[in-house]
């Protein structure tokens, strides 16, 4: 044993010192000379999901509250940042049963689903799992999840267009056009 430390001592001293520049920092050398110490400990220690919407729709207007309210704790348990919480208007859509093999409409239904957006800033990726696991684990019966990566079409969509603006942009837009006719 004491053979085998000896070698491997001289193997070690066999090798050059490297020479390192008078201007590089003690803990990295990649970093510029002017770059302060303290912007290292700025920096997240593991890397971050920048904006996710979690998105959860339901016909039951009360479950989908309630797990909205689960899932707000939740991301204040694990310290997670919610950024903004909305409701977009609801969908109403009419079903139709038939009778067996015919045209004739033996029930109208008419359904209302509900949705409702958590928006999530600056998640840390090891915590990301954890709370989908927890969300899945307590996803109530009739509620879909969904969880993306924020768009600016999900923000358009936040918005509901005021129909009486619309109409009377049309209707400039119908009077300058008979303007430049003439």
């Amino acid at each position: 044993m004491i053979r085998n430390f000896s070698t491997l001592s001289r193997i070690t001293l066999r090798h050059k010192p490297t020479v390192t520049n008078i201007f590089s920092t003690r803990k990295s050398s990649s970093r510029s000379v002017y770059e302060p110490d303290y912007l290292d400990s700025l920096k997240p220690k593991y890397p971050q999901f920048e904006c996710l919407n979690v998105q959860i729709k339901g016909y039951d207007y009360p479950l989908l509250e309630s797990y909205q309210r689960y899932l707000h704790s939740l991301t204040e348990y694990l310290d997670i940042d919610v950024s903004d919480c909305y409701a977009l208007p609801p969908q109403h859509t009419k079903v139709h049963r038939l009778r067996p093999n015919s045209a004739v409409v033996e029930a109208e239904y008419r359904l209302t689903l509900y949705e409702r957006n958590l928006q999530l800033n600056y998640v840390d990726s090891p915590l990301y799992p954890t709370f989908l696991r927890l969300a899945q684990a307590a996803l109530p019966e009739g509620v879909q999840l969904q969880i993306n990566e924020h768009t600016d079409e999900m923000e358009e969509r936040r918005y509901v267009p005021d129909k009486d603006l619309l109409e009377l942009k049309a209707e400039l837009e119908r009077i300058q056009a008979l303007k430049n006719k003439k």
